[in-house]
């Protein structure tokens, strides 16, 4: 079993306004189609050799134009329950998140918790989450956070650095977190954060197509030894479980001819085939 912690459900581009798709062009040059399905996902998997299981989210940010309901991803994976996991999305900023929280749990079975400090615009370790902490760590919910870079014009940069989750991290250490993307471009920072906290991770979404930087992420992540600390993530329909593991495993080909350091490749395998399941306590 291979676990895919990032993936997305939405109906694109009705859960997106005209803004946030135009910014968007700046991640490829052009519109990208981000219409998922989970037909679409299954068949870019075809490499991976064994059954893979996904986390699925939406997303929920006012301030940046996507807002995804959460029984739309409910009703998503509700048709694909062996192979997918369902995450509620939270916009701290808006009135109801609280009932939202709740609802997502006890009524939709959302078994985790996907927020977007940068896009919606909030600091997740601001003492007006402090409820979302204390409720995710006491229901054993993960809470998957965008940390890095975006295209967003009026996404402040500032509150997506994997820092802050240190302070989230010394207050609520109970809560399992994974930080999104490693963090790009600040992976120094999330590493120094998953290496200090036990129950703190990140995965490697979205990485795949900056080859020689996802090659100098990765070889952080080897010097601080915390490869156990990271999770197989694609973040489709951005991209996709066949391009990201022929990337991932094509990097120490690029060094083919040079003295740089090898990705020691048992390792990378181990992260790829990691049981997040049992890890994050879902599925």
């Amino acid at each position: 079993m291979i676990y895919d912690v990032h993936s997305h459900a939405w109906r694109y581009p009705d859960h997106f306004n005209d803004t946030f798709r135009e910014q968007a062009i700046r991640m490829r040059g052009y519109e990208l189609d981000m219409t998922p399905s989970y037909e679409g996902y299954l068949s870019s998997a075809q490499t991976a050799g064994q059954p893979v299981k996904t986390v699925v989210f939406g997303g929920k940010a006012r301030l940046s134009g996507l807002w995804t309901p959460d029984r739309y991803v409910a009703a998503y994976c509700a048709a694909h329950p062996d192979q997918t996991i369902p995450f509620m999305s939270l916009d701290p900023t808006q009135d109801g998140w609280r009932e939202e929280m709740i609802e997502g749990r006890e009524h939709l079975d959302m078994q985790g918790i996907k927020l977007l400090p940068m896009y919606a615009g909030f600091y997740p370790q601001a003492s007006e989450l402090d409820d979302l902490w204390r409720y995710a760590s006491r229901y054993e919910l993960p809470v998957l956070l965008h940390t890095g870079t975006t295209f967003v014009d009026q996404a402040p940069l500032d509150c997506t650095l994997p820092r802050h989750l240190d302070a989230v991290a010394i207050r609520f250490p109970e809560c399992r977190i994974i930080m999104a993307h490693l963090g790009h471009p600040y992976e120094g920072e999330t590493v120094a954060v998953i290496r200090k906290h036990p129950n703190v991770y990140a995965d490697i979404s979205a990485l795949h197509y900056r080859p020689f930087q996802f090659y100098h992420s990765l070889m952080l992540v080897q010097e601080y030894g915390v490869w156990n600390k990271l999770f197989f993530g694609t973040d489709y329909p951005v991209t996709t479980v066949d391009d990201t593991l022929r990337d991932l495993r094509g990097l120490n080909a690029m060094l083919e001819g040079t003295r740089l350091p090898r990705l020691d490749e048992e390792e990378m395998e181990g992260m790829i085939h990691r049981d997040a399941g049992e890890i994050l306590g879902i599925g």
